[in-house]
């Protein structure tokens, strides 16, 4: 890719989202306050102006109902992209998502599909308290029929809306709340946003994540090479379907695994990568796989609290050491 600028996660995600609506009339947004209000995390700021209310709508409060719309409206040949403000008010749509969007495709003995792309902020650092600060894209990532995405970067934000689109079945995006002030590059190498990506090559140890914890785990990988020790960080990306053999690829060249993971640890997506890696390179390993993931505690509003409840990056070169030092 030849694009050269720099631009923000929340940039890209509102380019790419124009660029699919000039270019595609069946492509239209809606969810609560993406109109005149621009979006909760003014992701969709200047879009009503542009496209008009037809095609970027705001709903009423209710994700079941506006959720539904959205099946139903990729039933009947469209490409909506449905915004439910935070992941915690998408157990309200719970039910639309997992047992009308995820099974249509099945149920109907593949007579029918479901476009839709669903986006949604995720995780915590923001104090916006334990009702606003889940990580749960392993809930979802659970489900047969999903297709689940993590951008990391701006340019997997400029690059995963137009490939949920298109997609025939239904695609969850989480957006990670402290990444859309952030800036880089509006393209990369990085592969298909369907397969994982090493972000940094190294020798001693694997350290796998995805979403907000990435910049994390790159600056305790640039810690531990001070002191001598080559972590090579693997960005998931993409959560279902999961890239094991990147991850597995990874883990044999280094021996050595560690998985970061903002969601809590029991029933983890950091549980599953070690229980694949641990399935597929058991005796290639030479320490047992470790995680870092968030305190098992409701998020708390304290900023101090917040932070401790969190991955940290001292945390993460601590077990990674743990890892390399002593097996």
């Amino acid at each position: 890719m030849s694009d050269a600028r720099t631009i923000s996660y929340r940039e890209a995600l509102r380019e790419a989202m124009s660029e699919a609506m000039e270019a595609d009339p069946r492509v239209f947004i809606m969810g609560e306050d993406v109109g005149r209000y621009g979006g909760c995390y003014a992701v969709t700021r200047g879009m009503l102006e542009r496209f008009g209310p037809e095609r970027v709508r705001d709903t009423p409060l209710s994700e079941s109902g506006f959720v539904g719309a959205g099946i139903g409206a990729a039933l009947a040949g469209t490409r909506p992209i449905v915004e439910v403000m935070t992941v915690n008010f998408s157990l309200l749509a719970l039910d639309q998502i997992v047992n009308n969007a995820a099974t249509l495709r099945h149920m109907s003995g593949g007579q029918v599909s479901v476009p839709l792309v669903i986006r949604m902020a995720t995780g915590a650092g923001k104090q916006i308290a334990a009702q606003h600060s889940h990580s749960l894209e392993v809930w979802y990532a659970h489900v047969p029929g999903l297709k689940v995405l993590a951008p990391s970067t701006a340019a997997d934000a400029l690059r995963m809306i137009p490939a949920a689109l298109d997609d025939p079945d239904p695609t969850v995006i989480f957006e990670h709340v402290g990444l859309y002030n952030t800036e880089g590059p509006a393209a990369d190498d990085a592969p298909s946003v369907w397969r994982a990506a090493v972000r940094r090559p190294g020798r001693d140890v694997t350290l796998v994540t995805y979403g907000g914890m990435l910049p994390r785990t790159l600056e305790a990988a640039e810690a531990l090479s001070a002191v001598g020790i080559a972590a090579e960080v693997v960005d998931l990306r993409c959560l279902r379907p999961l890239d094991t053999e990147t991850v597995l690829a990874s883990a044999r060249r280094t021996r050595r695994l560690v998985v970061v993971d903002e969601g809590w640890r029991t029933g983890s997506l950091a549980g599953e990568v070690i229980a694949q890696v641990s399935e597929g390179a058991f005796y290639e390993l030479d320490a047992a796989p470790r995680r870092v993931c968030t305190a098992e505690v409701p998020i708390p509003y304290a900023q101090h609290m917040e932070q401790a409840a969190l991955p940290q990056v001292a945390t993460i070169v601590r077990v990674a050491r743990e890892a390399v030092e002593h097996g």
